[in-house]
């Protein structure tokens, strides 16, 4: 190659990159600024949705892979947010928390506040039965089993579906209990439904 086509083409590219960074806060506050024309608020759906927290902010900056020691502080602070149950217990009814796991209904300007589902088969593969499912998170199938019907393992659980990013900064995994978009009840029956031997996640 002629050495000075190289130089050329990798100051054109490193121009370029300059310029997407000096404009990225530009168009994130376009994009901003589209939401907030276009987004209207009805019945329970408020503009605050548009609003980011902190962590969400970060992982919006780092376009998902912020450093280490920022995810550690972060993490930590989501952690801090998870409330436990006082009765120490994490496992409801299997069967609810089936139910909840193939609903797909919650939080639309139509629907009524509280009345909300997990909408879990939209990521994950839970039990032999489903005909479809989505990939997007891993397959929980036979997860209990796998892991051990322990309560240590029924706690990690809670938690993880309380506010999924106490263990991982950028999970794309709604907060449910953090967010009230489910109820403590609500997340115990989750629990079991990935936790109870009976449970057709773990046949």
């Amino acid at each position: 190659m002629n050495t000075k086509i190289f130089w050329g083409a990798l100051v054109a590219a490193s121009l370029a990159g300059c310029a997407t960074t000096k404009n990225e806060a530009a168009y994130r506050a376009e994009a901003d600024a589209a939401l907030k024309r276009d987004f209207h608020a009805r019945g329970i759906a408020s503009m605050d949705r548009l609003n980011q927290d902190e962590i969400q902010r970060v992982c919006t900056q780092y376009h998902d892979s912020p450093p280490f020691e920022v995810q550690q502080k972060l993490e930590a602070a989501q952690q801090a947010t998870i409330k436990l149950p006082a009765d120490g217990k994490f496992m409801g009814d299997w069967k609810i928390g089936a139910r909840i796991a193939e609903s797909g209904r919650g939080m639309t300007w139509s629907d009524k506040p509280g009345d909300n589902g997990g909408s879990c088969y939209n990521c994950h593969q839970l039990s032999a039965q489903q005909t479809s499912f989505g990939t997007m998170g891993p397959s929980l199938l036979h997860f209990g089993k796998a892991r051990g019907y322990t309560v240590e393992n029924q706690k990690y659980v809670y938690q993880r579906i309380y506010n999924s990013k106490a263990f991982n900064t950028c999970s794309t995994m709604p907060r449910f209990g953090n967010s009230g978009t489910l109820t403590e009840s609500q997340i115990k029956d989750l629990v079991a439904y990935l936790m109870d031997p009976n449970s057709p996640v773990n046949k």
